[in-house]
């Protein structure tokens, strides 16, 4: 017969092996980017989402414009790329760590946006020059804040 100890540490490991069984890990984040096709940069921040565990499916577009419009992106705020992850629209080189911040948060808002094209944003990196740049959360109707800075 076991002693208590030893019943304590059985318990124990039956409760987290019940909870590792019953709560199957999170599938990834599938990620849409509508780019144009001899964009570069694009590329490079599409290896970042996949390096950080997103699932990124690209298209090449001939009217990006059209899509930012359809999608609510500020002018302002426009990038060379726009994403959708969710229900969430992600514009120009925002980092993996704030697309997943937004989707555990789930905030009210309709995207992220790094706007133009800021140096050692990621996608954007050229050796030691990093410029400081802000990452801008935005609503469908146009108002904004900062949700980062870098």
């Amino acid at each position: 017969m076991p002693n208590r100890r030893q019943f304590l540490a059985a318990s124990a490991a039956l409760f987290v092996t019940r909870r590792l069984v019953a709560e199957p890990a999170a599938a990834p984040s599938v990620i849409t980017v509508y780019k144009d096709a001899g964009c570069g940069c694009c590329k490079e921040w599409i290896k970042h989402l996949s390096k950080n565990g997103f699932v990124v499916t690209a298209h090449d577009v001939a009217n990006l414009p059209e899509i930012k419009r359809t999608m609510f992106v500020p002018e302002r705020l426009a990038s060379c790329h726009t994403a959708v992850v969710d229900r969430y629209v992600i514009e120009g080189h925002v980092p993996a760590k704030d697309i997943r911040k937004l989707l555990a948060e789930k905030p009210q808002l309709q995207g992220l946006a790094v706007p133009g094209m800021p140096s050692g944003s990621p996608g954007m990196e050229q050796g030691d020059r990093k410029d400081h740049f802000e990452v801008i959360a935005f609503t469908h109707d146009g108002q904004s804040r900062v949700y980062s800075r870098y």
